[in-house]
């Protein structure tokens, strides 16, 4: 895989860090701008509408500028608005740094999404996607966990100041290595616009999207309510909350790199294997919560299971989407945005059933359950074409 892809990667890190470490600030943001917890969860939910929205709507903006300029004008923009968020008093500043924040990072993952693709030969889409996503799978491993110990340490507006810092070598290096001037595929002729959003009526591209956002919607609802499910069903203390997430991101690292390897060429084999064991470990882990070796043995083949399935349906986005050369990133980050926002909603509700802190766990597998339901009957439609096809 090229160098620029990693970086890429590097860039990812530092975003996905941003996205969900805020789960563990929100307590100190809300003490330190004098608002509730609940207003301050606001930021959570502003930042994952700003992902679904701005994605394809930022990638339209910047669909005729060079790769180099956007990705670098879209990292710029994401560590110059959480260096205001860090300085700021007021929590209506702080709400808009988070919207701009999430504006340039749907941006930044559109474009990449769409580089990482060109970047490889046409068969190594996934593998492509894989390294990608590996930024957010280190981030749930050690960004997270991290930002939320040092928010805890030294204040959250410190973990605010250190996501931006890290945002600047991988700045630098996009600036080496990304070539500058016009893309091939501008000098080659690309489709216009409309064209390139007419492929939003293929039914195998809408498929494909609704498959990738409710794995996705399984995968980010039970992460989110995580902490209740260590603390309270299996009685540990708060620090094994970071001891899960890392087993979780750890998990999801694996699966991520091992779905690459095999989602390009055997995309089938991931659907029809992965995803009935993915449904069976959601109530599973449900049902064993109360046990520390099986939840955590559980949280980590989950992860794995998670993003192996969700990686692959997102490369399928992309290969469906291969009419669409610089609006393809776009959908596929809005699929998996989508999923973002609305698993936790889902989860939330579960919190008032019998089911308790374990209803999240319960409704990933419900969710798990329709995709397949979905999937299994149209599995040939699914995964048709590979290598170089254009999809059609």
């Amino acid at each position: 895989m090229p160098l620029p892809l990693y970086l890429l990667a590097m860039a990812v890190f530092a975003m996905g860090t941003s996205e969900f470490m805020l789960a563990g600030l929100l307590p100190d943001i809300a003490s330190d701008l004098d608002v509730t917890v609940g207003t301050a969860g606001t930021l959570t939910s502003a930042f994952a509408v700003g992902m679904i929205v701005g994605a394809p709507l930022v990638a339209a903006l910047a669909r005729n500028w060079p790769r180099r300029s956007s990705l670098l004008g879209f990292i710029l923009t994401f560590a110059a608005a959480h260096a205001v968020g860090a300085i700021t008093t007021s929590f209506l500043i702080l709400f808009a740094t988070r919207v701009v924040a999430a504006l340039a990072n749907a941006g930044f993952l559109a474009v990449a999404l769409t580089a990482a693709a060109t970047l490889v030969s046409p068969d190594k889409k996934g593998r492509a996607l894989a390294v990608l996503l590996s930024g957010t799978t280190v981030a749930t491993i050690a960004g997270v966990p991290g930002g939320s110990v040092l928010g805890t340490l030294l204040g959250w507006r410190v973990a605010f100041w250190a996501v931006a810092a890290l945002c600047l070598p991988a700045a630098l290096g996009i600036l080496k290595t990304i070539p500058t001037g016009r893309d091939e595929d501008e000098a080659t002729g690309r489709p216009a616009l409309r064209a390139e959003l007419a492929q939003l009526t293929r039914p195998r591209l809408i498929l494909v999207m609704l498959l990738g956002a409710l794995v996705n919607s399984a995968t980010f609802g039970s992460l989110t309510f995580l902490a209740p499910v260590v603390t309270d069903s299996a009685g540990l203390g708060e620090w094994w909350i970071s001891v899960a997430l890392v087993l979780f991101g750890a998990g999801s690292f694996v699966g991520v790199t091992v779905a690459g390897r095999l989602s390009d060429r055997r995309p089938g084999l991931v659907i029809a294997v992965g995803g009935p064991l993915l449904l069976i470990g959601w109530p599973a882990l449900a049902m064993l919560a109360g046990e520390p070796v099986a939840l955590f043995t559980l949280l980590f083949v989950q992860g794995a299971l998670s993003f192996a399935l969700g990686s692959t349906l997102i490369a399928r986005v992309l290969y469906e989407a291969a009419g669409a050369p610089t609006m393809a990133g776009s959908y596929a980050t809005a699929a998996l945005n989508v999923g973002a926002a609305a698993g936790p909603v889902i989860a939330a509700s579960t919190f008032d059933t019998e089911a308790g802190d374990l209803g999240p766990l319960w409704a990933s597998g419900l969710l798990v359950a329709v995709a397949l339901l979905i999937a299994f009957p149209l599995l040939t439609a699914i995964t048709a074409g590979r290598s170089t096809e254009v999809l059609q």
